[in-house]
């Protein structure tokens, strides 16, 4: 049959559906219709770099450090939700500018 369900199965174990050839139709379609939506050229395929080289070359780098802080300090950071680690890192460089004559970048 035509429109009977394809599965793959990932070197993880992960089962996937995959679209028939009426959705996969519609959906290249969709994508010619739209001017925002393009294939990429095989050059700019090429041009292409993982994401952890392309952070490896910013100039912003974080280091990993342990910290000890109090259970008031950590809770009001964390009670915001996701990010607190930013949030104290931010409220740290604003300390460094207001006492400090160096500039963190």
């Amino acid at each position: 049959m035509k429109n009977e369900p394809t599965f793959i199965t990932s070197k993880s174990g992960r089962v996937f559906l995959l679209n028939t050839e009426e959705e996969e139709a519609r959906i290249q379609a969709g994508i010619a219709a739209d001017p925002d939506a393009r294939e990429l050229t095989d050059e700019e395929m090429a041009d292409l770099r993982p994401w952890s080289e392309v952070r490896a070359q910013t100039k912003k780098v974080k280091q990993t450090i342990s910290i000890r802080l109090s259970t008031e300090v950590l809770e009001h950071f964390k009670a915001d939700g996701p990010g607190w680690q930013t949030r104290i890192d931010g409220v740290l460089r604003e300390y460094i500018a207001a006492h400090s004559s160096h500039t963190y970048e």
